[in-house]
């Protein structure tokens, strides 16, 4: 059982009420989903969680809505909360995401989370022994699914960030580094590095952003 109830939208208070009517105008609803509505017992969480999940999920930056989504439902499988993951592949039906797609996004971070039990034991052991043995994992999920390689890397790196795993993470930021140059003129190329930059920032943001909801419900038995 919940440790709380949602909140009714006849009974929001404070900042919930603001919450509410922006929720309801900015996803087009009539009836404020209930993810948000167990928020709403601190009015200024799911204030401050809604404006965050607009601006860092639902926003597109350098970064498109698609690719925020997939990354999204990655980090609610992460986080074993299936309140979010059933409202997210709720969610994206409305924005050309499949629900293939979504299940490659919460397969590609399960192996993602493989390795990064893998290399961050090699980081914390204390021991050099450990650098020179063989990895021995199989990981052809990375490479055989619908999610195009950019993706795939923002999903470990968002991951990889939220495991605490410093080697992937600094190999994951290298590799969409990789991905975003160009072989045009130097300058080009260097313009699309920064850009780079901004759009790792953006999956960073938007991985944060979803570990806050998705604590929260789990914290609260909702997940």
């Amino acid at each position: 059982m919940a440790f709380v109830s949602p909140v009714a939208e006849t009974d929001a208070v404070d900042k919930a009420v603001q919450a509410y009517s922006r929720i309801k105008e900015v996803l087009g609803v009539e009836e404020v989903p209930e993810v948000f509505r167990y928020m709403a017992n601190v009015p200024t969480f799911v204030h401050d969680f809604f404006m965050n999940f607009r601006k860092f999920v639902l926003s597109e930056g350098k970064l498109d809505e698609k690719t925020k989504l997939l990354i999204a439902v990655a980090v609610a499988g992460q986080a074993g909360c299936q309140a979010w993951i059933s409202y997210l592949k709720e969610f994206a039906e409305d924005k050309s995401t499949t629900q293939q797609e979504l299940t490659d996004a919460l397969a590609v971070g399960s192996t993602n989370s493989m390795y990064n039990v893998l290399f961050k034991f090699r980081d914390i052991s204390g021991s050099e022994i450990f650098e020179g043995m063989p990895v021995g994992l199989r990981a052809h999920t990375f490479q055989g699914t619908s999610l195009d390689e950019r993706t795939v890397e923002l999903i470990n790196l968002a991951l990889s960030d939220i495991n605490a795993c410093k080697p992937c993470t600094s190999a994951h930021v290298a590799k969409v580094r990789q991905l975003d140059l160009s072989d045009e003129a130097i300058y080009e190329a260097i313009r699309q590095l920064d850009l780079s930059d901004e759009a790792i920032y953006e999956a960073i943001q938007c991985a944060a952003t979803m570990i806050s909801g998705t604590q929260f419900l789990r914290s609260i038995g909702v997940a």
